[in-house]
């Protein structure tokens, strides 16, 4: 049996059971979704931007709690070894 990814909606499960049903081969290829290249570089480029940008905006005294919660989450978390 497949896994079910979360795209999917109950057409397209109702369709995948059937086919399955019947053995039929279903392509991964024609079920896989392709990411527009455009927005992928325009969701980056402000991504890289925006925390630059939100420090910039931050007191002195916020970046300053801001690095000590940080800190205390880090060393509260155990090692996963």
């Amino acid at each position: 049996m497949t896994k079910r990814r979360k795209s999917e909606d109950a057409n397209e499960i109702a369709f995948r059971v059937v086919r399955e049903s019947t053995f039929e081969v279903i392509p991964i290829t024609a079920v896989k979704k392709r990411k527009n290249p455009a927005a992928v570089a325009l969701g980056r480029r402000g991504g890289l931007k925006s925390g630059e940008a939100r420090m910039q905006k931050l007191t002195p005294e916020q970046r300053r709690q801001l690095a000590s919660k940080a800190a205390r989450t880090r060393w509260a978390k155990e090692k996963q070894d």
